[in-house]
């Protein structure tokens, strides 16, 4: 197995950071783009990409805006754009398809997104739905409704007050504060994402991840959130494109017994999406890719990446 980087200019001037998982010796079966989640880095998925590469699928992905390499190039953490940072976010996600396709451009693409990646890979869909044979969406949360409003309201309340690209502990307390008060004792602020101790203290020590996201960014989720619950929108996308939705039982993104999630299914199938195939892993937190069960995990995401090759 290969890997290697490269910095991709996108239209507006920002370099972002991109890395590949692959094998020389091979020709791919697929390509697998990843889009990370908030507070963190592609870099962490390298364990899940080097799983995938021996089984014939390469992996690329890309630090988000103000996430990673490409927001300490930015010189700023958890902010997007001063303009549409979301929609940016996107079209960065699209010109990094872009990129992969003229190295391969005979191969089905696939893109899966986590967390907040995974509302920017659900806003893909809506927009570029052609560039891919199909996504996996991880770890995803259903609309905000009123609350998504009041906390947009809440945002732009406080870009007004402190700025834009000011961290903001008051949103990340509002978005995030009750994570916890579903697991068990828990002995870190961050116990929601896994079980597995050691990944939560990686987490924790990795100085790409954790940090509080700005106003601008917390308002840019909000408009996101309400793109991608638009039902017009949703009728953009393909009634048989093919998406996995999978999630953990005792995710708390998802809602009270995954509710939030069950209404994302719900709102597709009303809106003609009919290549659906959902799991729920039972015990499992947020991050299904740094859970105990894993591997059973990957080898999922890879069984249905092959069952729609065969389509």
């Amino acid at each position: 197995m290969e890997t290697s980087t490269k910095w991709v200019t996108m239209d507006d001037g920002v370099e972002v950071f991109m890395k590949k998982w692959i094998n020389p010796a091979i020709t791919p079966k697929a390509i697998l783009q990843i889009s990370h989640g908030m507070a963190e880095h592609i870099e962490r998925y390298s364990h899940f990409a080097q799983y995938l590469v021996s089984k014939g699928i390469f992996v690329y992905g890309n630090d988000h805006r103000g996430h990673g390499y490409t927001g300490k190039r930015m010189g700023q953490f958890g902010y997007f754009a001063d303009h549409d940072g979301f929609e940016r976010a996107v079209v960065d996600l699209y010109l990094i398809n872009q990129t992969i396709q003229q190295e391969f451009s005979h191969v089905p693409h696939f893109m899966f997104g986590h967390s907040m990646g995974s509302f920017l890979a659900r806003r893909y869909m809506q927009k570029y739905p052609h560039t891919i044979k199909g996504a996996i969406i991880s770890g995803t949360a259903g609309n905000p409704g009123i609350a998504g409003k009041i906390g947009k309201k809440l945002a732009s309340r406080e870009i007004r007050k402190r700025g834009g690209t000011a961290p903001s502990p008051f949103l990340n307390r509002l978005t995030f504060g009750s994570y916890n008060k579903k697991i068990p004792h828990p002995q870190t602020e961050f116990d929601w994402l896994t079980r597995d101790t050691s990944k939560v203290k990686e987490y924790i020590e990795d100085p790409f991840c954790g940090f509080i996201c700005s106003n601008g960014f917390f308002y840019d989720l909000f408009v996101g959130l309400e793109k991608i619950h638009d039902d017009q929108q949703i009728r953009k996308v393909p009634s048989g494109f093919p998406v996995l939705l999978i999630s953990g039982e005792n995710d708390p993104v998802g809602g009270k017994n995954l509710t939030g999630v069950y209404k994302v299914v719900k709102q597709w199938e009303d809106n003609g999406l009919k290549n659906i195939k959902t799991a729920f892993f039972e015990q499992s937190r947020h991050e299904l890719l740094n859970e105990m069960n894993q591997l059973e995990v990957y080898q999922f995401i890879y069984d249905w990446i092959n069952s729609k090759l065969n389509e």
